[in-house]
């Protein structure tokens, strides 16, 4: 099995309410996420909460297993 099958099928969760993301099945999503005003607030990998610091030009959010990830990464500014 190579690494593509093996991210494939490790879990996901939403970024916005950490709950595991179940193919087939609806994934609510808060009203200002979908309009982009809400960074994550929990990591898409492992659905822990994370860090996460809003400044004026945008937002960065730091997962401790994972990393940080920015506003300017997801190009949601």
């Amino acid at each position: 099995m190579d690494q593509t099958d093996t991210r494939e099928s490790e879990p996901r969760y939403n970024p916005f309410t950490g709950q595991r993301i179940v193919p087939g099945l609806d994934d609510a999503m808060p009203a200002s996420a979908a309009l982009g005003l809400e960074p994550p607030r929990f990591c898409e990998h492992c659905g822990r909460r994370m860090i996460v610091q809003i400044s004026p030009d945008g937002w960065w959010a730091k997962c401790s297993r994972h990393g940080v990830i920015a506003s300017a990464q997801s190009e949601r500014r």
